[in-house]
């Protein structure tokens, strides 16, 4: 090879490196901290350049080196780009590159790259243009490719690199995983001979069901992270590749060989990529990274004071009437609730489940013999916003729309059958008006100002109306979001949480579209809090909406408990609300008083986990601390201990101010010692949250 340094630009407190190989015409972004220099590239071996733009087209060359069937990474048609020129230009105070490439078949690809000018992370995307004569086919077109890591060590870095990333499952979310490059077999061989990939991703409509699409590779010795999130709401992958000294990061929607992806261009058609973030820091830990990629949802954090939801779905499980919401109305007015949620069930036929009654969408009569209008004023008289739920992409197996099978979704021709439910088609017109009638218009003739849109089932590999099943699946995804705008344009006002049998959509694309989201269906389990921190790596907490539920039978520790994991995030009370003793709702309504006292802490600011790793969630051992400090200068500090053998008072590092004020249900001890904020809880199972100056 024959190397330069193209180009390198200055973007914030990081450099982006574009390195050229003279003879291929092949360009490498590399990113690096802007303090920070690259190492010389004759002290590593190189086969090649990971070029910054990856694309494969139908019946072009495969990635070779035993790469079919793993990768399409490399593949012929990448080899084949030729940069033809890169532009940078400064609007506004933010930074814009753009690289163009040109392939022989006459297409011509584009890499895009921006920063705001304000917040820690890039903004990257491709799109594909078919300036040729011919249709073309699309089977890979990645939203980011970044190469040359470490470009701060020489060599391979043998046990240098860790890959950090998020598994997910349900009620599970956000399970961190870090491993060392060899752990992965991402080890070269000795003969930089055979490609090394670690492909993973998720297939179907439920972005985050297996991993969150994020990954931050970190550089043990210089304390440097590169991180990455994709914010795409259907099928995606990341890939950790490589077949020399060095390694490449890149992601974007599922491809061909993945979720089943072709995309067919016609001349003058152009395709563009959905967005991924990117960031390079000097970092202390994983959290500090994380947190800077969480800044691409800023837009979303809720204005004003964090509001104070009551749900009464873990208070009634799916039936919820006229007679329930006045008698849970009469107990909660007064004690600062912001929202009165009706979850599922309102529309439940008689003697048949609410869950398999989906579609239809028609008030009972027997649950509201009033009308829903009289239900709905009642919530607005006890001064609360009046919240309902839908679950508009679905139909279950006793509904009529189940029978609706020209507009649902097909494949292969069969109409996607999942136990209980089927799929609407969003992208035809007829559902469209639909929906328009059945969830937006009764938004706005009963006056709601708050909705719950969930979704409880993946399409899975994709559907008809496409060239491939996974672009009918993407065109189903961005028809999701196109509902999700005509709602709120037709809705003034109307605030959205975003539910996907909980944490099942949390990913970027779809939490800018809403103003809330549910972190969870863990809904008063043990490992609340343990999630509810997990996803302070992913989402803004402010959007976090966590399950605080209360039970008669709870007590004052319980209760604690529930309460202070709520504080990680937007509270959402519900259960046995209108059942609770005299001393059961004075520990209640000091846990929301002190929620209500720190909400800006929750609000803006940034986040870091102690403790050690916990191993089972049904069954936590050892304790967890968070510390969530505002931008005003205080801190938040939510303290659990789990189960297990723990003599030792906890402690966690504080360098900061005093202690202002405590909510602690158990009798702990708290107090300040030596650099570190000490605790010490009488019992397994207690919490405390504190708040220091």
């Amino acid at each position: 090879m024959n190397l330069e340094v193209y180009r390198e630009i200055s973007l914030g407190d990081m450099t982006a490196r574009y390195l050229r190989d003279r003879e291929t015409g092949q360009v490498e972004l590399q990113l690096l901290p802007q303090d920070m220099a690259a190492v010389s590239e004759s002290d590593r071996l190189r086969k090649a350049l990971h070029n910054v733009v990856q694309a494969h087209l139908t019946g072009e060359g495969q990635p070779g080196t035993y790469g079919g069937g793993v990768t399409l990474l490399q593949s012929g048609t990448t080899r084949s780009l030729c940069l033809e020129g890169l532009d940078c230009r400064t609007e506004n105070g933010g930074v814009q590159v753009i690289a163009d490439f040109i392939h022989p078949t006459g297409c011509r690809f584009r890499h895009h790259l921006e920063w705001d000018g304000h917040r820690p992370i890039l903004t990257s995307w491709s799109e594909a243009e078919n300036r040729g004569e011919s249709d073309v086919s699309l089977e890979l077109l990645t939203s980011f490719s970044l190469g040359g890591m470490t470009p701060l060590l020489p060599d391979a870095a043998p046990g240098a690199l860790r890959l950090h990333r998020l598994r997910s499952a349900w009620s599970m979310e956000g399970r961190l995983c870090s491993e060392t490059l060899e752990r992965l077999n991402l080890e070269p061989s000795w003969a930089r001979h055979g490609v090394r990939c670690e492909r993973f991703g998720q297939v179907g409509s439920m972005p985050v069901n297996g991993w969150f699409p994020w990954m931050i590779l970190e550089d043990v010795p210089n304390q440097v992270y590169w991180g990455c999130q994709l914010a795409h709401n259907g099928s995606w992958q990341m890939e950790v590749t490589r077949l020399d000294d060095t390694v490449s990061l890149s992601g974007g929607q599922a491809d061909y060989a993945y979720g089943h992806w072709r995309k067919t261009l016609a001349p003058g058609q152009r395709f563009e990529t959905p967005r991924a973030f990117l960031t390079v820091c000097r970092a202390q830990n994983v959290d500090q990274v994380a947190g800077r990629m969480v800044t691409a949802m800023d837009a979303a954090i809720p204005k004003g004071p964090l509001p104070l939801f009551f749900n009464e779905y873990c208070t009634t499980w799916g039936v919820p009437s006229e007679a329930s919401v006045a008698d849970q109305l009469a107990v909660l007015e007064g004690k600062g609730f912001t929202h009165f949620v009706m979850d599922a069930g309102w529309y439940k036929p008689d003697d048949l489940p609410w869950d398999d009654a989906l579609g239809d969408y028609e008030v009972s009569k027997v649950l509201f013999p009033s009308g829903m209008e009289k239900t709905v004023a009642a919530i607005r008289e006890a001064g609360m916003i009046p919240g309902i739920w839908f679950e508009p992409e679905t139909v279950g197996k006793t509904s009529r729309a189940y029978g609706q099978e020209d507009h649902l979704l097909k494949r292969d021709g069969a109409v996607i059958t999942t136990p209980t439910r089927r799929f609407w088609d969003l992208c035809d017109p007829w559902v469209q008006q639909y929906l328009e009638e059945r969830v937006i218009r009764f938004l706005h003739r009963y006056g709601f100002g708050y909705v719950k849109l969930d979704y409880n089932e993946t399409i899975g590999l994709g559907c008809d109306g496409a060239e491939s099943l996974g672009e009918g699946l993407r065109r189903q995804m961005a028809a999701v979001i196109g509902f999700l705008r005509r709602l709120r344009e037709q809705v003034p006002g109307i605030q959205v949480e975003l539910c996907a049998s909980g944490g099942h959509r949390l990913e970027p694309s779809m939490l800018t579209e809403v103003s809330f989201a549910s972190f969870s269906d863990a809904h008063e389990c043990v490992a609340i809090p343990i999630v509810a921190a997990n996803l302070h790596r992913v989402m803004q907490p402010a959007q976090s909406q966590i399950w605080a539920v209360v039970r008669k039978e709870d007590s004052l520790r319980r209760l604690g408990y529930s309460l202070c994991a709520a504080m990680l995030g937007s509270m959402c009370i519900s259960g046995d609300v209108c059942e609770l003793s005299p001393e059961q709702w004075d520990a209640v309504e000091k846990g929301l008083a002190f929620y209500r006292s720190v909400s800006e802490c929750i609000r803006r600011g940034v986040s870091r986990r102690f403790g050690p790793e916990v191993l089972s969630y049904n069954s936590p051992e050892g304790w967890q601390g968070v510390l969530r400090t505002g931008e005003q200068g205080k801190t938040l500090a939510v303290l659990h201990r789990f189960g297990g053998d723990w003599t030792e008072p906890i402690r966690i590092p504080w360098e900061g101010g005093a202690i202002e004020s405590v909510y602690d249900c158990c009798g702990s001890r708290i107090w300040l010692e030596s650099g570190a904020l000490c605790w010490e809880p009488r019992e397994p199972m207690s919490s405390a949250a504190v708040l220091l100056g």
